[in-house]
């Protein structure tokens, strides 16, 4: 009985480990696999359901040329629970050897009409021809005026007051529906994905096992994931945080604000979309902010809130995102030219702005 007993729990034990292994279930190809050399997937993984991963297809090929593959963490745009608009900067900077955990699930992304409707929006206007740029889907890019600010301050406060007399009211109700959380997201997924990735890394059942380099983590977010990477920078495992229309200013966000800076250890890159972009002052506020022992690059572009996402391979903000990450993580000091070297900047990107500190 005893002998049954035990080979039962061994039974439960070794289903248990099977369930804890990854599981690709779902997988797609965005453009082709991107341009680099080890073609990338976007794959669902039944045992990391709240995250999508992007990938080399051949990883372990990459492995055996290369060694152990880097690490990417990514937090969406508006906290959103889904990576769609980076998913072509994605793809493209794993085809050159990353694994990505990008929150939120797996999920089918859009044909090609989807992302022609944006290419060129915001490139076709700048403030010297428009007062007010507007995407497709309504999202203004051009930053608020004082009163403007002012008004919508004084609409989330009504707002505010509203949902605290609601909720007084249903207070003895039963059943009463529960406030909707701001966000579908919060910053520890960063980090839980990480914890994920490092139990398979160790997992002999796991595809991953031994073929990941822990010792190679960056973090990437883009606007209100950008806070949400600033919230979770000061993980020690993570060596680099890349923050992409994003910046703290004077407000506070997804559990980060300017008192975040304070925390951060580690190289920071920035990179907006210049005067178009609402998050431009944001980033000009943390540039001053971020302590003298910490190396920081910041570049301002000419393509607003939404910079390159939507163009072929995401286009020249996916050009920064693997070469940043090339020299961070994988120490190729040709690629710091980007970011060190004024010529070799005013060559590729003349109509950029370039700004480095504590190097």
């Amino acid at each position: 009985m005893i002998t049954k007993k035990l080979l039962a729990l061994a039974v439960a034990i070794v289903a248990v480990g099977a369930l804890c292994s990854a599981q690709t279930d779902q997988m797609q190809v965005i453009e082709n696999g991107g341009t680099g050399e080890y073609k990338s997937v976007a794959i669902g993984d039944a045992s990391l359901p709240t995250h999508m991963v992007y990938r080399p297809l051949d990883i372990k090929g990459y492995v055996a040329k290369n060694g152990k593959i880097p690490v990417l963490l990514y937090a969406n745009g508006a906290c959103a629970n889904n990576s769609l608009e980076m998913s072509r900067l994605l793809s493209e900077v794993a085809s050159y050897g990353y694994i990505i955990l990008a929150i939120g699930p797996y999920e089918d992304m859009p044909d090609e009409r989807f992302y022609e409707q944006w290419k060129g929006v915001v490139r076709g206007w700048y403030p010297e021809t428009k007062p007010v740029a507007i995407m497709g889907n309504g999202e203004r890019l051009t930053p608020y005026t004082e009163a403007e600010l002012a008004a919508q301050a004084a609409e989330r406060e009504a707002a505010q007051k509203a949902a605290a007399a609601a909720a007084k009211k249903n207070r003895n109700k039963k059943n009463a529906e529960p406030a909707p959380a701001p966000f579908r997201t919060y910053p520890r997924q960063l980090l839980e994905a990480l914890d994920w990735l490092t139990d398979q890394n160790i997992n002999p059942e796991s595809e991953y096992y031994h073929l990941i380099d822990l010792e190679k983590v960056a973090a990437m977010g883009q606007s209100c994931g950008g806070a949400q990477v600033l919230a979770v920078a000061h993980d020690p495992r993570i060596k680099t945080c890349m923050i992409f229309n994003s910046g703290m200013g004077e407000m506070a966000m997804s559990g980060a604000s300017k008192e975040s800076l304070a925390n951060l250890h580690t190289p920071m890159l920035y990179i907006n979309g210049g005067t178009a972009d609402v998050a431009f002052e944001n980033a000009n506020g943390d540039w001053g902010r971020i302590a003298d022992d910490i190396p920081v690059v910041k570049i301002s572009t000419l393509d607003g809130h939404h910079g390159t996402y939507y163009e072929k391979n995401a286009g020249a903000f996916a050009v920064v995102a693997r070469m940043w990450l090339n020299w961070q993580l994988k120490g190729k000091t040709a690629d710091s030219a980007l970011f060190m070297n004024d010529d070799y900047e005013k060559a590729l990107y003349p109509e950029w702005t370039f700004d480095r500190k504590n190097w």
